[in-house]
């Protein structure tokens, strides 16, 4: 009889299991559970339609259901995972019994609403399901006055979508500055000011208190500050591991609530594997788990799980953590550690700075590049960097995850090769620069 594959879960990670397991074992049964409506689409392009940077949703879609149903992946939409028995190797779906040999378990997250008075208000919307996101496209047309609830990527992302809109937006975060669990302060302002450029209100150290409003719709956010008029609330909280089902077999989970997995993607019960935002992943300097990464995470821990269910032999290295985002004119990103975060895990570190440039400084559209490079005391190897600038920045927070991954060192980059070519590149890459003066520090 074929291997009978069941993965719960069509996002980044489910989908990419699933299409991974089908590849590596072309006769085993493959079987995808989503409760919601739509399969491969991105769901990170949702900001950027209601920005109206991109003109519609439909852009955001990768392929059809038809795809998988040609590549021979039963995909069931709308189709919720109720109980999964772990002892006859069973799953229920929508009242279906599914037998399954291996089974993949990728649920995601959820944004968890502010345990607050009012939280039951008409208004407070979430940005993750496309159908949602082309309904609150809508809304926004008759949309006065916004704020966004918390400053992490999701948060900056819709405080310029709503600024684009022409809509009165104000933010509210109980920390210091933007990004703050990522980025350090300097890092940071100038995306703070390209926002306030832009409009925007930034309600740093205010605290939520409540949500007010009439007839059942809100027409406020209470703060430690005061109450800010508002039309809509963009709850943008920090992602929480979607683990019900998980836990009702059995699933270890671990300091993060997610699920704790293996280098293979493998759980703790025999046969089920993980991957995704369910599950939590060692960093790759201290060993300390991290969980909520993003899509390119998600889909790679898919392809592992994907590959070893399948019967393959795929490993999960610990993660580096490349990020990088637009908030409002200004690229911001990074990789591992920056200061504040070294600094608060007790870290030793010598820091590396430096101000370049994108391109030739007489080319036209040159823009500013800052970069910020963490390197241990002794030996100088990197643990981390930042950068924030006019452009590249995801190319550069890419090349330092995979230095890091390697072991670069200080020296390494400082007498690195680089790319001149004027519309593209300085005579002096910003990254060797900053890895000079942290030799200097050294």
């Amino acid at each position: 009889m074929p291997q009978r594959i069941c993965v719960i879960g069509g996002g980044a990670a489910g989908i990419s299991a699933a299409s991974m397991a089908k590849r590596t074992n072309p006769e085993a049964t493959v079987v995808v559970c989503t409760e919601f409506e739509d399969v491969a689409y991105s769901p990170c392009g949702i900001p950027y339609v209601l920005g109206r940077e991109i003109p519609d949703f439909e852009r955001l879609f990768l392929a059809g259901p038809e795809n998988y149903e040609q590549a021979g992946i039963d995909l069931r939409r709308e189709t919720v995972v109720t109980d999964v028995d772990v002892a006859n190797r069973t799953m229920t779906a929508n009242g279906d019994v599914l037998p399954w040999d291996t089974l993949i378990v990728c649920t995601g997250w959820n944004y968890l609403l502010p345990d607050v008075p009012g939280n039951d208000l008409t208004g407070l919307t979430f940005v993750k399901n496309i159908r949602r996101g082309i309904e609150l496209n809508e809304t926004l047309n008759d949309v006065k006055k916004a704020v966004v609830l918390e400053a992490g990527p999701l948060g900056v992302e819709m405080l310029t979508a709503l600024a684009h809109r022409g809509i009165e937006t104000h933010l509210v975060d109980e920390n210091a500055w933007l990004l703050a669990q990522v980025a350090d302060p300097e890092i940071a302002e100038p995306v703070q000011q390209s926002l306030a450029d832009l409009g925007c209100h930034l309600h740093f150290g205010v605290g939520l208190t409540g949500f007010v409003g009439t007839g059942g719709r809100l027409t406020g956010v209470d703060t430690t500050d005061g109450v800010i008029d508002a039309d809509i609330c963009v709850i943008a909280t920090h992602k929480e591991p979607e683990t019900t089902i998980g836990r009702r077999m059995g699933l270890k989970v671990g300091s993060t609530g997610a699920f704790t997995v293996d280098e293979r993607m493998r759980t703790s019960v025999e046969g089920v594997y993980a991957a995704g935002d369910c599950v939590e992943v060692p960093q790759s300097l201290t060993g300390v788990a991290v969980q909520g990464l993003t899509g390119s995470h998600a889909m790679q821990q898919g392809r592992v799980a994907g590959a070893n269910a399948g019967g393959g032999n795929r490993r999960y290295d610990p993660v580096n953590i490349p990020w990088g985002m637009v908030g409002g004119q200004v690229q911001i990103g990074g990789a591992s550690f920056g200061e504040h975060l070294a600094t608060s895990l007790g870290i030793p570190y010598v820091v590396g700075t430096a101000n370049g440039i994108s391109r030739a400084r007489y080319f036209p559209g040159v823009q500013q590049v800052r970069v910020k490079l963490l390197a241990e005391p002794g030996t100088g190897r990197l643990i981390g960097g930042q950068f924030v600038g006019g452009e590249g920045i995801k190319e550069r927070a890419d090349f330092l995850a995979f230095a890091l991954k390697r072991g670069a060192t200080l020296e390494d980059i400082a007498w690195m090769e680089n790319v001149y070519s004027p519309p593209i590149g300085a005579l002096y890459e910003p990254l060797s620069v900053a890895a000079q003066n942290g030799l200097a520090q050294l």
